[in-house]
């Protein structure tokens, strides 16, 4: 190659190099977190001062959208449907495995990339203090007399409904369920006295020390701290421990590289020790999992929930 030809060449390759679209480092623009619920509920107020942590290590803005509706699955179809491309991420928590089986949504945790779980919630049996009794005897000996007439807040299909049924088949009585989509209308109903017991956590206790509400039970291992004299289930001979595990995950088909760069931003964000003070103010354990142990923990806790609707008579797939 002569010299003309050669410079001609290499104006031709630097042309060509200037043409070319450059592309961008994931994220170059904000990323929506759809969270399936309305806003002010449980799982909007832990990725409230969750987003901007995650905001911090992305490097990119968070903008949470609330899309409530149909017990969770309206915002699930969203993310589902949503591009693959890393923009889009989904707050998640059991309930995509309890209405799937229950035949509330067509939606499962499979139709996603997991990306990190980071937050677990142990539930708490709380009842309206309108209720003619103020401790589990008390509700035992009433739910006996009474089958099917104690009245119960959930969100059919869901955690909230889940909570209280596997109470129901360990001690053997029967409730009576009112439907509501999400927390803060069956909040609203219990605490104007129109229901008699809800599933609730920690968040509630401000209610519980102001007369408002009480705590019967919290269905965890051992007492909760903040709550001493509140005891388990497990202590009162009915053998159910429960818990609301709160996450992210992906429309399925995102790029490895986009969710090994989400993984290690929700690790870091994670661990920032803001998250965990915001969690303990929300009756809720910081617990992070990545990728690869969030797939596994997936697929055990949807086997459980099968098995849960199974149990239940609830299962429809």
């Amino acid at each position: 190659m002569n010299r003309i030809a050669a410079a001609v060449h290499g104006a031709l390759i630097g042309c060509a190099l200037i043409a070319a679209p450059a592309f961008a480092a994931y994220p170059d623009r904000p990323v929506k977190l759809i969270v399936p619920w309305a806003a002010g509920g449980d799982t909007d107020n832990i990725f409230r001062p969750y987003a901007p942590l995650l905001q911090k290590q992305l490097g990119q803005t968070v903008v949470i959208a609330n899309i409530g509706g149909a017990s969770g699955t309206k915002g699930a179809k969203e993310a589902k449907d949503s591009p693959a491309d890393g923009y889009t991420l989904f707050a998640v928590h059991d309930y995509i495995h309890s209405t799937f089986y229950t035949g509330v949504a067509d939606v499962n945790y499979s139709d996603f990339e997991p990306i990190c779980l980071i937050a677990t919630t142990p539930s708490v049996l709380t009842a309206s203090p309108k209720t003619p009794w103020s401790d589990w005897k008390g509700l035992l000996a009433d739910a006996k007399a009474r089958p099917g007439q104690i009245s119960v807040g959930a969100t059919l299909g869901s955690t909230s409904h889940f909570f209280p049924a596997l109470i129901e088949k360990a001690a053997g009585i029967k409730f009576k369920y009112v439907s509501y989509e999400g927390l803060a209308p069956r909040m609203n109903a219990i605490l104007g006295g129109h229901t008699d017991l809800t599933d609730s956590n920690l968040t509630q206790k401000g209610k519980v020390d102001a007369g408002q509400l009480r705590f019967i039970a919290i269905a965890a291992e051992k007492r909760n701290a903040e709550i001493p004299n509140v005891p388990t289930l497990k202590e009162l001979g009915v053998n159910v421990v429960y818990d609301v595990n709160r996450g992210l995950l992906a429309p399925k088909g995102t790029p490895g590289d986009v969710q090994a760069k989400l993984e290690s931003s929700c690790a870091a964000a994670a661990k920032e020790p803001a998250f965990a003070e915001a969690m303990k103010k929300q009756g809720t354990e910081a617990r992070f999992l990545g990728r690869k142990a969030y797939a596994e923990w997936l697929k055990k806790n949807d086997d459980l929930n099968r098995t849960i609707s199974k149990d239940l008579g609830l299962l429809k797939r």
